[in-house]
């Protein structure tokens, strides 16, 4: 067979018997091929996922600012509501603006975008807060809607909204000095609002229990229309007397309740930034004054509760008094000797004097003491101050606190004191919560005896039979009170054209429910040719809030015999 070297075709090489051996990749080169695509497969994975981390490490900071932040924002706060349910404090929805700085792509767009809604917010110094590497900053708390709205249509990326509870007083300063208010974090800085958290409510909200959960109301003992009435009648009357500022207070004589107190000027807690001027303290039991001659009806019990006095005791007026070369003298002195009833409705700042003096200075002490008068007010509203006493308890020092100065208390303490002496003699620690009768039996303590109560009731409402308390008798109530002018002191001397007047009372005074106290400071002459006395002033005050709220306290009014019968016997 010739040997050629032409190509043999496929059907030839079948033919002569040739063998035929597919050719393809060896079995080592498949499996490193698959470890090599596992290799690639796995590294990309790593890439991921150490991506993934370094995301998560970067927003680190951020995340615990956000959290941190949305925490702080999210606890809710109770209700408070007045003794008939309307609500006096509430919470509400706001938003609150807030940039994450890192996610800020063009800070001058952004701080010109925001400052185009919110001008104060346009500085150098946010400018530099946007430009930082924050994670979270604030921008500005509580906007309201037609703010976020503007600045949510502008849409700057890294700047966002945090829904978060907002403290919301429909009464506005309605019962301001009572209910409080709070910070731009919701917590409670005054009032009852803070009395709330001290309670209970800021071990809740450090544990975590008080986020967005609905909590049971809070009951306070004020009644709201007849805080209003209070407060209506206080303001209209520093309007008339042009006073600088004024208290009106009416507590429960059987359970120490407080159903109404204002103290004007008032504040706004919807508007955080009044309470913070200083002439909108709470003056009722946050601030001390000289209480004048109000405070004769403590000295008067005091004297005929040592026994030293008797209702038939007389004291000689007829001169002025001299002791440790101060002269103690009379405002309208009668020049002649005086019975305990007629140095009490006279107001005799001599017989009152010499009254204290045959009950001793250590009854007196003791007595004031026992009233609560020289020591703090211990009540669950938070702001109460302590009393001021003379450096020296010596004689003179006792003289003129018989009659209300050298000693400096509370108003609200004056109130609490002198419904011991008008319901039978038992001292009853204020409350601004609800109490029943029997809690405040239990917590009463006898300071005068029954007598001695008998005695100031009846000569509470001879004065305003027949003393300066006149104005303050509203028909049908049966209103006792005394009368108290106290000259104010400027660079450490007593100054006779600047007064505090106060009007203290109690109704009706047969079987008293309600004390009733209302202080005006610096009040004016109501037309020309008239005096600026309390008789004139807080007496009428007193009679306009009686006639007012005691309907709305369940009082009725008795209109029955013309004569009318104070049991008293001595």
């Amino acid at each position: 067979m010739a040997v050629t070297d032409q190509p043999v075709s496929f059907l030839q090489r079948r033919a002569v018997g040739e063998r035929h051996v597919p050719r393809g990749p060896s079995t080592h080169a498949v499996r490193s091929r698959v470890r090599m695509a596992m290799v690639v497969f796995a590294m990309v994975y790593m890439a991921i996922g150490g991506r993934l981390v370094m995301l998560g490490m970067s927003e680190e900071a951020r995340s615990v600012s956000y959290i941190s932040a949305q925490d702080s924002v999210a606890a809710s706060r109770p209700d408070l509501v007045d003794r008939n349910g309307q609500i006096l404090a509430t919470d509400i929805k706001t938003a609150s603006l807030f940039a994450e700085p890192r996610k800020i792509i063009d800070v001058d767009e952004a701080l010109e975008g925001i400052a185009s809604v919110l001008p104060e917010l346009g500085t150098d110094a946010v400018r530099k807060r946007l430009a930082s590497n924050a994670g979270f900053i604030w921008l500005k708390r509580e906007l309201t809607p037609r703010q976020r709205t503007m600045i949510h249509d502008l849409g700057i990326p890294g700047v966002g909204f945090l829904e978060e509870n907002s403290r919301f007083y429909p009464g506005g300063p309605t019962a301001s000095h009572i209910v409080g208010s709070v910070n731009v974090d919701n917590q409670g800085i005054s009032g009852m609002e803070l009395a709330v958290d001290k309670a209970w409510l800021g071990d809740l909200q450090q544990l975590g229990f008080a986020s967005d959960r609905p909590m049971e109301p809070v009951n306070l003992a004020v009644d709201l229309r007849v805080q209003h009435v209070v407060r209506d009648e206080l303001s209209k009357a520093l309007e008339r007397y042009r006073a600088i500022a004024g208290v009106g207070i009416i507590l429960d004589v059987e359970t120490g309740e407080v159903v109404a107190m204002s103290s004007l000027p008032d504040f706004d807690p919807n508007d955080r930034a009044q309470a913070l001027e200083k002439d909108r303290l709470n003056r009722a039991s946050g601030g001390v004054f000289e209480m004048g001659s109000v405070f004769k009806g403590f000295t008067v019990a005091m004297a005929l509760d040592s026994g030293r006095v008797t209702m038939n005791d007389s004291f000689d007026a007829t001169r002025p008094l001299r002791v440790g070369g101060r002269t103690i003298d009379d405002f309208h002195g009668k020049r002649r000797l005086l019975s305990v009833a007629e140095t009490f409705i006279y107001s005799s700042n001599i017989g009152t004097a010499k009254m204290m003096l045959s009950a001793g200075i250590d009854e007196q002490k003791a007595f004031l003491k026992r009233l609560g008068l020289t020591t703090r007010t211990q009540t669950d509203l938070p702001e109460v101050a302590t009393p001021l006493l003379p450096p020296k308890w010596n004689e003179l020092a006792a003289i003129t606190i018989s009659f209300g100065h050298g000693i400096s208390v509370t108003p609200l303490q004056t109130a609490v004191a002198t419904a011991a002496l008008v319901n039978g003699g038992r001292l009853i620690p204020p409350t601004f919560a609800p109490r029943t009768r029997e809690e405040a039996a239990a917590l009463a303590e006898q300071v005068v005896t029954p007598q001695t109560s008998e005695i100031m009731r009846y000569l509470f409402r001879l004065n305003v039979q027949s003393g300066s308390g006149r104005r303050a008798e509203v028909p049908g109530y049966m209103v006792g009170g005394k009368t108290g002018t106290a000259e104010k002191i400027e660079n450490g001397r007593y100054v006779s054209n600047k007064r505090r007047n106060s009007f203290l009372s109690a109704f009706p005074i047969d079987k008293p429910r309600y004390v009733v106290l209302v202080v005006l400071d610096e009040p004016k002459s109501e037309r020309e040719g008239i005096g600026a006395t309390a008789g004139l002033n807080t007496a009428p005050l007193t009679a306009a809030i009686i006639r007012r709220a005691a309907p709305m306290l369940g009082v009725l009014p008795n209109f029955g015999e013309r004569t009318e019968t104070v049991s008293i016997s001595y």
